[in-house]
């Protein structure tokens, strides 16, 4: 049977360091550290992909209500946890595929060698390589920067803060530790809160951010702004 497509609610919002302060004190005193965090944070580092019209950013960019993208990710440098992920929204809504991928085969998609992934048996990996060899899909530009990730079993509520977003120009080899990157502009602090079917009313009060509304900023659309 085919199993249902399950999307979660996203909030983003823009905030000022004041407020992470604030909110952080809130956050934590209620909800438990992400236990994959080192010292409370962890880098994450990721490989976006667009078509040569750059569909991915024009969709963002123009506020289309069903889109989707493709990223390879990797925390702290880790290359033996390397995902494949694919993002897909609608409205405020949003799901996530994943697949992992090991070191070779990430490397390998990055240098366009991507003539295995046919025959693999994760659909994701298929579904890029179709989209890759049809849709001229190829990978664009790295994002990377520091999250703070907290959890909250009720209603599988996620909150996180993300800062110092960095781009890595024309470098694409994301797996490279001396591929060179740029802070992406004067950027925000951005808290991102995700939920199921609910947001427990002590979260919802914790986040509480007066006089900043929801934001739909994009950490990939920023960093294209530089390449």
């Amino acid at each position: 049977m085919k199993q249902s497509i399950r999307y979660r609610h996203e909030w983003k919002h823009q905030l000022a360091y004041i407020d992470l302060l604030t909110i952080r004190s809130r956050v934590s005193a209620v909800m438990q550290l992400d236990r994959h965090a080192i010292g409370g944070k962890y880098l994450i580092r990721s490989l976006y992909f667009d078509n040569l019209d750059d569909k991915a950013l024009r969709e963002k960019i123009d506020g289309v209500n069903m889109r989707e993208k493709f990223r390879i990710r990797l925390y702290n440098g880790d290359t033996s946890f390397i995902h494949l992920e694919k993002k897909s929204k609608r409205g405020g809504l949003g799901t996530k595929y994943s697949a992992m991928l090991t070191e070779d085969e990430a490397r390998a998609i990055v240098d366009g060698d991507i003539g295995w992934m046919m025959d693999s048996e994760r659909p994701l990996v298929q579904e890029l390589y179709c989209k890759m060899r049809y849709e001229g899909l190829l990978p664009k530009t790295i994002v990377e920067y520091t999250r703070e990730p907290y959890v909250y079993a009720p209603g599988n509520v996620r909150v996180t803060f993300d800062y110092g977003l960095r781009t890595g120009l024309a470098c694409t080899d994301f797996l490279d530790p001396d591929c060179v990157t740029i802070p992406a502009g004067d950027v925000p602090i951005l808290m991102e809160v995700k939920w199921d079917d609910f947001l427990p009313s002590i979260i919802r009060d914790c986040v509480q951010t007066p006089g900043r509304r929801v934001t739909a900023f994009s950490k990939y659309a920023q960093c294209r702004v530089y390449g």
